[in-house]
């Protein structure tokens, strides 16, 4: 009897121009030599502490990439799903700012919008369309978005992320109250933003505490408003 493949893949999540991207390498080896898709690999039982621990060292190896928050997704597993054979994966999903990625400077990594992917290898695509509605429906109850935010933000930027990725606007009210009540930010002292456009707004930064950990709410945000 042929051994079960265990691996671990990560959803690598940015938001660029406004539009949530998913990151993707060409495979170099078959099966789909040449192909794009989720950074992944197997275990290595010998190095890894758990999947937590593989997806981070994947991470690093394949895209030079330090994840501030990384959550497990879900396992998807089968007989269909990899041509070598009956195959497991543990799925992680992470948010990076796109200044991380574009600081990486990863030739190999490949930058597709989510809602233009398509024809992956593997199940691949149901991986990453099932990342995107965890993200997005957990971001109306926490706060997930920051981590696609820089180190420091105004709140407008923060609103326009959290509205990028439900895809619709949020009151300015409604948006303020939720943050208040999530408790993570705190304002940098003498820093603001100089935009041309505005004018002067303070800029804040992610409380310590919340580095890793996500802050809940037990009422959803109302992305229309």
């Amino acid at each position: 009897m042929l051994p079960i493949i265990c691996t671990v893949d990560v959803v690598l999540l940015t938001l660029k121009d406004e539009t949530l991207h998913v990151a993707l390498l060409q495979r170099d080896h078959p099966p789909f030599a040449g192909v794009l898709a989720l950074p992944g690999g197997y275990i290595h039982a010998d190095e890894d502490v758990d999947t937590g621990d593989a997806a981070s060292r994947m991470l690093r190896e394949k895209t030079g990439i330090r994840s501030p928050y990384l959550e497990q997704l879900a396992t998807f597993s089968g007989r269909a799903r990899d041509p070598r054979g009956w195959s497991i994966s543990v799925v992680y999903y992470a948010l990076v700012p796109w200044a991380v990625i574009a600081a990486a400077k990863h030739p190999e990594v490949a930058l597709v919008a989510v809602e233009q992917v398509r024809a992956l290898p593997f199940d691949h695509q149901q991986i990453i369309e099932a990342a995107v509605r965890r993200v997005r429906d957990k971001s109306t109850y926490s706060s997930l978005p920051v981590y696609l935010c820089g180190e420091l933000f105004t709140l407008p930027q923060l609103q326009s992320v959290y509205e990028a990725i439900l895809g619709a606007a949020i009151n300015k009210v409604s948006f303020r109250r939720k943050i208040d009540e999530l408790d993570i930010l705190e304002p940098v002292t003498g820093s603001l933003d100089t935009g041309k456009a505005h004018r002067p707004a303070q800029l804040y930064r992610l409380k310590k505490r919340f580095g890793r950990q996500l802050s809940l709410s037990d009422r959803a945000l109302n992305a229309k408003g």
